[in-house]
């Protein structure tokens, strides 16, 4: 089991950067990580993901090319660095894991067994 915090949120204008952190409360080698977002009123949805060893990343198109995910598992710690913010960015961020056993492609929220409370970000115009 895994507990994830995360942090880094805040307000920001649009083509600003932030960096948020997912501080994981277990061993973090053993899981696949992602990061979803959700804005209100809409469904949580795909950001990013990144193998329990950081060789494979992936990311949804609309922040393909402007955000960044990595990990550090010495620290048990996933990053998400945002770069050229937009307001259509803005949501509640979430982190999620997912036993390195049970890989299923990282995109779909149901195949994420733990999850963080989130972190809000906000891209003002």
């Amino acid at each position: 089991q895994v507990e994830l915090v995360e942090s880094g949120g805040g307000l920001v204008q649009a083509g600003g950067s932030l960096r948020l952190s997912c501080a994981a409360y277990g061993i973090l080698s053993s899981y696949h990580m992602g990061w979803f977002r959700q804005a209100p009123g809409k469904e949580r949805v795909f950001v990013a993901g990144i193998t329990w060893s950081g060789g494979g990343t992936y990311y949804a198109d609309s922040v393909q090319g402007r955000f960044t995910i990595s990990r550090d598992n010495a620290k048990n710690t996933v990053y998400l660095q945002m770069n050229s913010l937009k307001p259509e960015d803005t949501a509640v961020y979430y982190c999620a894991a997912i036993e390195r056993e049970k890989y299923y492609g990282l995109r779909d929220p149901h195949e994420y067994a733990y999850w963080g409370r989130g972190t809000q970000v906000t891209v003002s115009s």
